[in-house]
């Protein structure tokens, strides 16, 4: 019997993923701290988001970029970073004489990302920026499978469009944020963030950011290749959280 309009609508893509893909996860720290906090008056869980996007896969680098500031609590919060096995690149905040302030790491991210795409299967940004549209589309036609996870209200359309799957991390604020206000991820309509919070997962204090910064890619190593003098933590993420395998049977359009 023929299946009508409405029962078509009714059908969602099963999504397959494969223990053996190879994943890169690139965090523009920045850009989560400020869409949380305007959003919700909230922080981000960083370590559960970097749990999420791996879903049970290889994980073979989770990149966090920071804009580094003076303050005692950002140092607690880095060295959260670095215990759960997630490296970082840090950046100096420029200040120029008029005022402006340049700490953006679109550039760095990208190169990054290019670099080591001929050893990833999967790259998943950690960031709603529209500038990442031409990275998507440079990695998707080299046949890498591109991931996004942000905040739906303030990611770009076309890029939620581009990806081959995009998560809201308001449809799961209890696992991706820690806030006292809005648990239930409603946007923030004007609260003040309270103080005082445990910083160790969620915060990213520093000054106020705006326009863009250059930064100097690092250099990936292949697991194949010798290995250097020095070498960082092996990641000790292994698993996503539980509510994160609500989106393991959606697609990428259906998760807004």
């Amino acid at each position: 019997m023929p299946r009508n309009k409405s029962d078509k609508a009714q059908i969602q893509t099963q999504e397959i993923t494969y223990g053996a893909q190879r994943v890169g996860v690139f965090i523009d720290v920045q850009n989560m701290y400020y869409s949380a906090k305007n959003l919700f008056g909230a922080k981000v869980n960083f370590i559960n988001v970097v749990k999420g996007a791996i879903r049970g896969r290889q994980l073979i680098r989770a990149i966090a970029y920071v804009v580094e500031t003076p303050q005692q609590h950002e140092v607690r919060f880095l060295d959260a970073l670095r215990l759960q096995g997630i490296e970082l690149k840090e950046r100096d905040l420029q200040v120029f004489s008029s005022g402006v302030k340049k700490a953006d790491w679109d550039v760095g991210i990208a190169v990054d990302a290019i670099r080591m795409s001929d050893i990833l299967d999967v790259i998943v940004l950690i960031s709603g920026d529209g500038d990442y549209l031409p990275l998507v589309e440079y990695l998707q036609n080299k046949g890498r499978r591109v991931e996004v996870m942000a905040f739906r209200n303030t990611a770009s359309s076309r890029l939620v469009e581009l990806v081959d799957r995009f998560t809201d991390l308001a449809d799961d604020g209890e696992s991706y944020m820690i806030s006292t206000h809005h648990r239930s991820g409603k946007p923030n309509m004007g609260e003040e963030e309270s103080e005082g919070e445990d910083v160790a997962a969620g915060d990213m204090p520093g000054a106020e950011l705006e326009s863009e910064a250059l930064a100097t890619p690092s250099t990936y190593v292949h697991p194949a290749a010798p290995a250097p003098a020095a070498t960082s933590a092996k990641p000790s993420i292994s698993q996503p959280p539980a509510a994160q395998r609500k989106f393991a049977g959606r697609s990428k359009r259906t998760i807004m």
